[in-house]
């Protein structure tokens, strides 16, 4: 009687990277260029590429952002930054989404406003902003209202378009359903507007703080802005980067929120 030998099955290991491993991928791909950016920025002002006089060592910014924290003009400055394009970009997102949608799908509403649109639209913002100033003042009532004006179109034309360019098979779809045209407009048209109604959302959020930025260095006395140009009269230079850095993680702590809430309204995608 022969014994049959069986070779044991060699089981290939897997090259599949694991969950740690491609999180430190992903950290590490969408890291590299800004940790670049940051070592030139610490190195050149070091090796004498660049004057560290007008462009001090990231390590002096750090330091400068650390005693602005401490005294507590970061957190004033920021916060009534916060306040301001918060409550502008409120006010834009509250108006222009609902006027944009009413214009969108009733056609005499938007024959009726169409031509003041087109007027308003083609002026800058920043324009505007003496006369805001002189009606207003230099309160806060003008600089929420410019924040409020530039912001306004962004969302208001997106949701426009967002409208008008909805699938015409759904739409015929539904109206041979027999489907209201309430329903038809909650079932079919707002649902396929969403995505693009957010892409003007997200737009207007960095508007509001371009535009208040410029507003804050005219005739304010608080605020991100106002921060960044006292420090330039003052030649205080780290501070003026350190207000910088500020609104430049502000704008990107801003962008991810509304992404997340992008992804959060249109999970059925």
């Amino acid at each position: 009687m022969t014994a049959t030998l069986e070779r044991p099955t060699v089981v290939a290991a897997s090259h599949q990277p694991g969950p740690r491993r491609r999180i430190l991928r992903t950290v590490f791909m969408k890291s590299a260029a800004i940790v670049a950016l940051l070592m030139i920025w610490q190195l050149a002002p070091r090796l004498g590429l660049t004057d560290r006089t007008f462009l001090p060592p990231f390590s002096e910014v750090l330091v400068a952002w650390w005693e602005l924290l401490g005294d507590g003009q970061l957190l004033t400055n920021f916060e009534a930054s916060l306040v301001r394009s918060l409550s502008g970009f409120g006010l834009a997102v509250a108006t222009g989404v609902p006027l944009g949608l009413l214009i969108g799908w009733y056609k005499p509403v938007a024959d009726l406003l169409g031509p003041l649109l087109e007027v308003f639209r083609n002026t800058a913002a920043l324009a505007l902003l003496p006369v805001f100033v002189l009606l207003l003042g230099i309160g806060e009532t003008s600089k929420i209202s410019i924040v409020f004006y530039a912001c306004t179109w962004p969302i208001l034309l997106n949701t426009i378009s967002a409208v008008r360019s909805a699938d015409p098979t759904l739409i015929k779809l539904a109206r041979s359903m027999n489907l209201p045209p309430f329903r038809l407009f909650q079932k079919v048209i707002l649902p396929a507007s969403v995505p693009m109604i957010f892409t003007g959302v997200r737009l207007a959020g960095a508007v509001s703080i371009l535009v208040l930025v410029a507003a804050e260095m005219v005739g304010a006395k608080a605020g991100l802005g106002y921060l960044i140009n006292s420090s330039q009269y003052n030649f205080a230079v780290p501070e003026m980067y350190a207000g910088i850095v500020t609104l430049s993680l502000y704008g990107l702590l801003f962008n991810q929120i509304l992404v997340y809430a992008e992804r959060r309204f249109t999970s059925w995608r």
